[in-house]
């Protein structure tokens, strides 16, 4: 069953349904990047950490309402439980780092292309090549920040820059699937730190120009016998 946690949100809506929390974006018409919405994607991430708590299962989906993500990308590559994008159409520019930050993502089957466009427009941001490098293989990074290739869904998952492309009514119900799979994952107080491990770079590189840095919750020890 889904309950609303948006009430004081206004470019995005939250829901949840257990321990999984689902977050769709409807920042306006061109849906383009400002203070307002990260501070709000920033704040409901914190909210829903705090209905989580250490030690517990849960995860995040975040969605576009039809339209591209905006980049937030440190606030997600430091969220202690594991992530979901739902990739509902054209994402471009932003969109794409935004997207890659996330553990896992489903991409719309019927409609959309994506496409990191920086080369063509000349645009840049610290860390925006660590981020690539160290979520696809070297080839395919080339194809993305380099050439700016306009990926189809079915290329993009050939590429493995998505992990399903599903059809439009199917992608809610396939995200809170693989939700309830891998939510278990951060029962252990760790999961964070082990995306770190694999993320190291570009989590370095954001942290500098990212204004707000998630305190890390110390994994609880366990008692071995030798």
């Amino acid at each position: 069953m889904l309950y609303t946690m948006s009430q004081g949100y206004r470019y995005l809506d939250a829901e949840e349904k257990g321990d999984i929390f689902i977050v769709t974006l409807r920042n306006g018409g061109d849906n383009r990047l400002n203070f307002d919405i990260c501070k709000e994607l920033m704040c409901v991430m914190r909210d829903i950490r705090q209905r989580l708590k250490p030690d517990s299962e849960g995860a995040l989906i975040v969605r576009g309402n039809n339209k591209f993500f905006t980049n937030l990308l440190h606030a997600v590559l430091d969220f202690p439980f594991p992530t979901i994008a739902v990739i509902t159409g054209h994402t471009f520019g932003g969109g794409c780092p935004f997207s890659l930050a996330f553990d896992y993502r489903i991409m719309n089957s019927d409609r959309g292309f994506w496409s990191m466009v920086a080369v063509d427009f000349g645009l840049h941001f610290p860390g925006i090549g660590s981020l690539v490098k160290s979520k696809l293989v070297p080839s395919v990074a080339r194809k993305v920040l380099l050439e700016g290739h306009k990926y189809t869904g079915k290329e993009a998952l050939a590429d493995g820059i998505v992990d399903r492309i599903v059809s439009a009514e199917e992608l809610l119900p396939t995200a809170v699937e693989l939700a309830s799979r891998v939510k278990s994952k951060a029962r252990g107080n760790v999961y964070g730190l082990l995306r770190a491990e694999l993320n190291l770079e570009p989590l370095k590189r954001l942290q500098s120009v990212s204004h707000v840095h998630n305190q890390r919750i110390k994994p609880r020890k366990v008692a071995t016998k030798l």
